[in-house]
């Protein structure tokens, strides 16, 4: 039996092209498990109820390595689990030199073996290498004197007004900040920043 399986995160699009992919392969609709997830919530519960349904002598179709996981060793171990415990094969649309089922034989088992650790390792690299390189740019950016996150909020003005009611105890800092359309905390916290700031 042949099934596929497609992974896209809410930020991505690429469902529809995953799913072309599969089923000019051959896959039927029924046939295909999909998970809609955010990086971070990474359940899978499409895979996980793919993984109990594959049976030894079966294919799992999949576009590209990185829906297996999302990972350097959580593709090795999806990997390791699909063709040696579950002894099924694994056919990678993108990457033709990882389809397990030709060669079955130690050698061709062995070629595959290498060819995805080299390419999880690649992918898994070039992950990192961006993490690094972004990181360096908004170092680079914040001794520049780049501001990252919210404009600071212009104060209105009759916020020096309402400060020095404040201050001389006429008003209180909850009025003052309903008055300016403002919350509590911001006023108090604009008021430090003007003292600090003295």
């Amino acid at each position: 039996m042949e099934y596929g399986y497609a992974r896209i995160s809410t930020k991505e699009q690429n469902e529809r092209r995953q799913l072309v992919a599969l089923r000019d392969f051959g896959i039927k609709n029924d046939k295909i498990y999909m998970d809609k997830q955010s990086g971070k919530d990474f359940e899978r519960i499409q895979y996980r109820r793919l993984l109990r349904t594959l049976k030894s002598g079966d294919t799992l179709v999949v576009k590209s390595i990185d829906r297996l996981g999302r990972n350097y060793e959580e593709i090795l171990e999806q990997w390791r689990i699909i063709t040696k415990e579950k002894q099924a094969a694994i056919v990678v649309l993108d990457m033709p030199l990882l389809d397990t089922r030709q060669n079955r034989d130690l050698t061709g088992t062995l070629i595959a073996d290498i060819v995805l650790q080299l390419l999880s390792y690649v992918a898994q690299t070039e992950r990192e290498f961006i993490r690094k390189r972004q990181a360096e740019g908004i170092a680079v950016a914040r001794q520049q004197g780049v501001k990252f996150g919210r404009k600071p909020m212009e104060r209105p003005v009759e916020y020096s007004e309402l400060k020095k009611l404040w201050e001389q105890g006429e008003v209180s800092a909850r009025k003052a900040a309903e008055q300016l359309g403002i919350t509590h905390r911001t006023f108090l916290r604009w008021a430090k920043e003007y003292s600090d700031g003295d």
